[in-house]
């Protein structure tokens, strides 16, 4: 089955950044549009931005600015450069493809704290 693998998270002081990846396998990857989400604890998983596949993206009103969306069809891999951290971006970090698998990666943890 297609599987997602999200990675880069991590600590990071508010202010911070960091670049999230998501590599995609067992697809054809350049004919999928992808999705980066997150869950924050004991909150519902939320849409955090789209690329389509030909590059389009599209990004959640509160976060436009500060995270930005990209793909590399070459590497099967998304990627979430997020910029000025905030506390409020603590979550684990999901990809999905679009429309959504039936089913999630591991995800990635994102922890923005002094």
């Amino acid at each position: 089955q297609v599987q997602l693998v999200e990675s880069g998270g991590g600590l990071v002081q508010p202010g911070g950044s960091l670049r999230l990846s998501c590599t995609v396998s067992r697809i054809i990857f350049r004919n999928y549009a992808m999705r980066w989400y997150r869950q924050a604890p004991g909150k519902q998983r939320d849409f955090v931005a789209r690329i389509t596949t030909g590059g389009t993206t599209n990004y959640a009103d509160s976060l436009k600015g500060r995270f930005t969306i990209s793909r590399d069809n070459a590497k099967n891999t998304v990627y979430l450069q997020m910029n000025s951290l905030k506390p409020e971006d603590t979550a684990v970090y999901f990809c999905n493809t679009e429309p959504a698998l039936g089913y999630w990666g591991q995800g990635t943890q994102v922890t923005v704290s002094s």
